[in-house]
């Protein structure tokens, strides 16, 4: 028996959200009595290397063309295969965009209990774990028990931190009858902006948004310039999305994506309950809004009630000089 974790490798690198997935595994593991496994997909030595830094005592590795779109049919298919052939009782991936569509999938095929979206560590009671998770749009934390034979359990990313050892993991070569499987992929290529060097919104530990506030798509550079000089990944509300101001994968909230960074600045965005959804499990929120009265100044631990077409490139030179002098 051991605890099973999926592997999501982007652009050549293990996740973020992975790593974290195998550091929450291996702590379950230890309670059981067990260790972790880790599935991922055409990986390299390297990465290989750095999943068993993160914990995973082996590492199955699938090989195939099929797995690189990440299209759900073939990842469940591979990891129910790899679940039954090690034996696991504990699943874990990583509540994103991918983890998302495998992890009902999984569920339904292992008739395993499934708790989406959790924010801290189980309590193992025997064959029994409770897990916490947010509820009613992050106002208040329930705790979901799960007492299936088999158990699923999908983490909301950046809730828990990366620890990386000297450990050295275990790695076959791990194969996949995907007989009768079939699955049609449609891809749409899309213009965006140059994200180019931004970490993913869901892994992203500094964030700048902003809202209809900016008045316009024209006057975006205002906000990328910011985050570029503080590292950030930047995001959005949703009329702003709506409004294709920006691209879609940039909206943040209730209906968008849920993120926890250690910083959310957010710029003439009012806080309405459903983008407050998606961000207020931010370590630390600025606000800066020229209305006084915007909801969002009762969630935010800094404010500043200022023009953002004044104050945004003024704080953006501040960073820079500080930035220069140290």
């Amino acid at each position: 028996m051991s605890v099973l974790v999926y592997i999501e490798i982007a652009k050549g690198k293990v996740k973020k959200a992975s790593l974290e997935a195998i550091n929450y595994a291996a702590q379950i593991a230890t309670q059981l009595g067990t260790t972790a496994t880790a599935i991922a997909f055409n990986a390299d030595a390297a990465q290989t290397e750095e999943i068993g830094k993160a914990g995973a005592k082996k590492v199955l590795v699938v090989k195939g063309d099929q797995y690189k779109t990440n299209d759900a049919v073939y990842l469940s298919a591979a990891v129910e295969q790899a679940a039954k052939a090690e034996g696991a009782k504990v699943i874990i991936t990583s509540f994103d965009v991918t983890g998302k569509s495998l992890a009902p999938r999984l569920s339904a095929k292992l008739k395993a209990g499934l708790v989406a979206g959790a924010v801290d560590y189980p309590t193992v009671n025997g064959n029994v774990l409770e897990v916490k998770k947010n509820v009613f749009s992050g106002k208040a934390t329930a705790t979901y028990t799960i007492n299936s034979d088999v158990k699923i359990i999908s983490l909301m990313p950046n809730s828990f931190p990366v620890k990386l050892t000297d450990n050295k993991a275990e790695v076959a070569d791990f194969a996949v009858d995907l007989g009768g499987i079939t699955s049609k992929i449609v891809i749409k290529e899309t213009k965006s902006t140059d994200t180019a060097g931004m970490v993913p919104l869901p892994e992203a530990e500094l964030v700048v948004s902003a809202g209809r506030g900016l008045k316009g798509p024209e006057n975006w550079g205002i906000i990328e310039d910011l985050a570029k000089a503080i590292g950030a990944t930047t995001a959005c509300s949703r009329p702003v999305a709506d409004m294709h101001w920006r691209p879609h994968h940039e909206h943040v909230g209730q209906t968008g994506i849920a993120i926890r960074p250690n910083l959310y600045i957010a710029i003439g965005i009012s806080g309405a309950i459903q983008h407050l959804a998606g961000v207020n499990g931010s370590k630390t929120i600025v606000v800066i809004n020229t209305d006084k009265e915007a909801p969002f100044f009762k969630s935010a631990d800094y404010g500043i009630v200022g023009d953002a077409f004044e104050v945004v490139p003024k704080l953006t030179e501040a960073i820079k000089k500080l930035k220069a002098n140290n």
